[in-house]
């Protein structure tokens, strides 16, 4: 029988679990998934970023066919065609992914009762949709938008219940919750973008929420192995309020480089308009919250390692990331924005934002008492 995160009764058959306990423990294949979803949320990026950076952005005129005759692409669609399909094609994957994962936390933490409960969810959405699509086709509306859409109000539905349901190892129930429901969502916001023409800001939007879900993915990693229970913070207070001031900085550098890209050359189609930004002048303004992180950063983890606090080793990683993410953006500026290089400043900044992520999560930790200390 595979382990999971459901603690051992006690002598009355009772579940307890303290702050004292162990880290949960996890399935072998949860842990597997686990990573597997990390990974394809930061491949997506990849592949996303492809589509943009070789103009491929309308490889597949149509959502969610690829063209209004064919769901993959034609012969005359060529090489655009291919990406642009292939990148959906990975959205299906993640989407997969981060079901199994759902499925087998809620069936770790909830038992037999909660996994039935999504399973019911799913039904009842996929039946919405059916009859959203229905009633919505006759009348020439968007029909498989508003199935989407009505299928993505059922998957946050089912959140909600099954988080405000569930009292093991809520964290990870929801953190489970928030990628599946950002999978869906980002599957139905990359169809406004095909459908808007690749609009600027829905494709930067498109971009922002992909790495949102980067950071889901890997705080979920980090809980996973970590104690259920309170927890209190386990570094000075100047120290955590320094941190989140560098989250600041580094959110007002990535929100600025996506509109920096949204205004430079690479528009996913030769035919797409751009928002009107200049973008020389944008370039110089991402780099100056960019600097400015890359000194925090540094000062952080400096100060961490002189104190000998625990995001130490973290921070070193973070520091590494922004340092290369700073010399890619200097060299692919100098060089006039190769789509190979823009594509590898993409990925980092996702990968950056990641592992800000588990360094703020490593500024607390599980509350002590005195049976643990002892």
């Amino acid at each position: 029988m595979p382990e999971t995160m459901i603690p051992a009764p006690d002598a009355r058959g009772r579940e307890h679990r303290s702050a004292t306990d162990s880290p949960a423990r996890v399935s072998r294949l949860l842990r597997i998934l686990a990573w597997l979803s990390f990974l394809t949320e930061t491949i997506i990026i990849g592949t996303g970023g492809a589509v943009r950076l070789t103009g491929s952005g309308l490889g597949c005129s149509e959502w969610p066919l690829c063209t209004p005759e064919s769901l993959v692409p034609t012969p005359e669609q060529g090489i655009h065609g291919v990406i642009e399909f292939g990148n959906r094609t990975m959205t299906g994957v993640v989407g997969i992914i981060a079901v199994a994962v759902i499925l087998l936390v809620l069936q770790a933490a909830g038992g037999r009762r909660a996994l039935m409960l999504a399973v019911r969810y799913a039904a009842g959405g996929i039946v919405a949709a059916v009859i959203a699509y229905a009633v919505s086709a006759p009348f020439a509306l968007p029909a498989f938008p508003i199935a989407s859409a009505v299928l993505l109000l059922v998957c946050i539905a089912a959140a909600a219940h099954s988080i405000r349901s569930t009292r093991d190892r809520r964290d990870l129930v929801t953190l489970a919750w928030i990628t599946l429901v950002g999978v869906v969502a980002q599957a139905f916001v990359g169809g406004i973008t095909v459908l808007t023409g690749l609009n600027p800001f829905i494709v930067g939007f498109h971009y922002a929420s992909s790495l949102l879900l980067v950071c889901m993915t890997a705080a979920f990693l980090v809980r996973m192995n970590a104690a259920p229970g309170p927890r209190e913070r386990a570094v000075p207070r100047w120290f955590a309020i320094t941190t989140h001031i560098t989250g600041l900085a580094l959110a007002v550098t990535i929100l600025f480089g996506v509109l920096t890209t949204g205004s430079g050359p690479h528009s996913g189609d030769a035919d797409v308009l751009r928002h009107g930004f200049d973008a020389t002048v944008l370039a110089h303004v991402h780099s100056w919250p960019g600097y400015i992180l890359a000194g925090l950063v540094l000062a952080l983890a400096v100060a961490a390692w002189v104190l000998r606090l625990e995001p130490r080793r973290w921070l070193l990683v973070l520091a590494a990331a922004i340092a290369v993410q700073v010399g890619v953006g200097v060299w692919q500026a100098r060089e006039g924005l190769p789509p190979l290089l823009v594509g590898i400043h993409m990925v980092l900044a996702a990968l950056a934002a990641a592992a800000y992520t588990v360094v703020v999560l490593h500024l607390k930790h599980m509350v002590r008492t005195e049976s643990s200390a002892g």
